[in-house]
């Protein structure tokens, strides 16, 4: 008898416990459809808002937040519905006009004309990574808006510099990946790769790179490939040491008539890489030794005549100091070999204000610590890979 009471006793628990089980899972049920009715109501109300009333509340935002981290309210309405985002994409105006990066294509498009996008590189030395960030205040111990990041590799006979758009991904086989710089042996020569065609429509490089690859790697249909958008050289500083570097900056992709007053640089309006609602991962490597020779020999064929050349500002010597010297306005303060500030070349066909115009410069505040400063024609991603060029040791020109 007490057996048959304990069991029926363990019986009615147990069946006390699964109904009292199955009515939770019945009210957790209620509760989610009731959220997902909510949750509909809401979206609802949001798409059935006027779009002229839309409109000016977009507006008003994107007139308002003007600056990171304020910024990221004008990337959160961009998610809202369908109607929102398509809004978006109309008022908010491109790099160049607003002078304002907001999405992941600004990082493709040529700086504002009339002032500096003043950013950092901070270097992780131990890892060989570089992380670009978008300056917030005139303080670089503030954290900035991550822009972009790079890692290097050695070859046996190049250097590659990974370019991303994730802080923590940065491998060719990326979705986030977005290009790549190149050396050659010597650290003297560079060039700039785009994972995607940029706007001006610059020649695919031929190499193996051109291959399609696994397809669980690569949207079907889009063939992986290679687009030299800038070539870099060092040249022999006879000053070694003691001055900055010589540079050489052919901009492929960038016409040399885009810096002349009225005239417009191509402008990158859509790229889609996996992850961040933009371009699917383009991979990319060159292999052969001779396929290398030629990349980092100059540009393609035609693309050498008529686009932008930049050199580096030639410095002055500085009585007091006994050194050579260049006017980075307070954003340099550690003199460095790798410091630089790039000008239009005569060779573009510059002359008077346009010529003396720094375009880009790079120096150094800290250990590991530098700033980059960019305007137009040139993009983040681009500023970014000729910076990196300097943290390259170049015993042949120095």
């Amino acid at each position: 008898m007490k057996l048959g009471l304990k069991s029926r006793s363990r019986r009615v628990v147990q069946d006390s416990a699964v109904a009292a089980a199955a009515e939770k899972l019945k009210n957790n049920n209620s509760d989610s459809k009731n959220m997902d009715e909510k949750l509909r109501e809401d979206y609802r109300c949001w798409t059935n808002l006027p779009t002229e009333l839309m409109r000016e509340v977009l507006i008003k935002i994107e007139e308002s937040e003007s600056k990171w981290p304020e910024r990221k309210h004008v990337v959160a309405c961009a998610g809202v519905c369908k109607s929102w985002r398509e809004a978006i994409r109309e008022v908010v105006k491109t790099l160049e006009n607003s002078g304002k990066i907001t999405f992941p294509i600004s990082v493709k498009q040529p700086g504002p004309r009339d002032s500096l996008v003043k950013c950092f590189i901070k270097r992780n030395s131990s890892t060989q990574t570089f992380y670009l960030y978008l300056s917030l205040s005139q303080a670089l111990a503030d954290d900035g808006k991550f822009l972009l990041a790079a890692r290097k590799y050695r070859r046996a006979m190049c250097t590659d510099y990974i370019i991303s758009l994730h802080a923590d991904d940065m491998s060719k086989g990326s979705g986030t990946y977005i290009g790549k710089l190149r050396s050659n042996f010597l650290g003297t020569k560079f060039v700039v790769y785009d994972a995607h065609p940029p706007p001006t429509g610059v020649k695919m490089a031929k190499n193996r790179s051109t291959r399609m690859v696994a397809s669980k790697q690569i949207f079907p249909g889009v063939p992986a490939s290679n687009y030299p958008v800038a070539h870099i050289s060092y040249e022999l500083n006879v000053m070694g040491a003691r001055g900055p570097r010589r540079m050489h900056c052919i901009m492929d992709a960038i016409p040399a008539s885009a810096i002349k007053p009225g005239a417009v640089a191509p402008t990158q309006m859509d790229f889609r890489v996996r992850g961040v609602d933009s371009f699917p991962q383009i991979p990319s490597s060159l292999s052969k030794s001779s396929d290398l020779d030629k990349a980092l020999s100059g540009p393609l064929d035609g693309q050498r005549d008529g686009s932008l050349v930049l050199r580096n500002k030639a410095p002055r010597w500085h009585e007091q100091l006994q050194c050579w010297c260049l006017n980075f306005h307070g954003r340099v303060t550690v003199a460095s070999v790798k410091n630089f500030q790039l000008v239009a070349s005569p060779e573009s066909g510059t002359v008077g204000a346009e010529q003396g115009k720094v375009i880009l410069q790079f120096g150094k505040v800290g250990k590991d610590v530098f700033t980059m400063d960019y305007l137009y024609p040139i993009s983040a991603f681009k500023a970014f890979a000729i910076s990196l060029s300097s943290f390259d040791t170049k015993i042949a020109c120095e």
